[in-house]
């Protein structure tokens, strides 16, 4: 009797479109047995209208993502949220300041709102929830910060959205000064995914690769 065909990963679709976020997921996932697909190898699937709450904004796009295909998905929600500014951008930091504007121009507007606040101390922090949705069952969130400071000036050509502005508590470089390696083990999104690995377990019986 010839052997057992090898039983195939389990498929997540990763629900975000954001290059950035996708290097991050394959990077902080590497080590499970899973097979990754991006949005974009589902072109007809659209993701709802984002809010104001990162869990709710992380469930809605799970929860989408995996209806329209049929598959476990994955998606998260993050932003950055800065003390002196009542903590804007938050959830909405990916599209601060209009659709008009890159990371580049966001960054920008940032640093020109921060210091018209006055000198103010520049305590921020990361923060992100992530979503695992199963197309026919429960989803599953974990969150994740990571605590710093505003810089004054971008640093760093590394990570994307704030990261160049971003140093971590007890670090004195930039989040886009860090090695990928280093930004991995202490980032928003690294603690986020880290709290739905008994989830992967449970619910699609992924162990580290192997």
């Amino acid at each position: 009797m010839s052997p057992a065909a090898p039983r195939p990963y389990p498929e997540v679709v990763l629900a975000t479109s954001n290059p950035g976020k996708l290097l991050e997921f394959r990077a902080l996932l590497g080590d499970l047995a899973l097979s990754l697909r991006a949005l974009e190898a589902f072109p007809e699937v659209r993701l709802p209208e984002e809010g104001f709450d990162y869990a709710r904004n992380a469930e809605d796009k799970a929860r989408a993502i995996a209806r329209a295909t049929g598959r476990p998905a994955l998606a998260d929600d993050s932003g950055l949220e800065v003390e002196a500014l009542g903590g804007a951008p938050g959830a909405r930091s990916a599209r601060y300041g209009g659709s008009d504007l890159d990371d580049a121009g966001r960054v920008a507007l940032l640093l020109r709102e921060l210091a018209a606040t006055g000198d103010v101390p520049r305590r921020a922090r990361f923060v992100c929830v992530a979503a695992l949705a199963l197309p026919d069952g429960p989803v599953v969130t974990s969150r994740g910060e990571c605590a710093g400071r505003i810089l004054e000036d971008p640093r760093g050509r590394g990570g994307f959205g704030y990261d160049p502005v971003f140093e971590p508590e007890g670090r004195d470089r930039s989040m886009a000064e860090l090695p990928p390696a280093e930004k991995n083990r202490l980032s928003h999104r690294a603690r986020a995914l880290a709290g739905l690995r008994d989830a992967f377990r449970e619910h699609l019986g992924v162990a580290a690769a192997g």
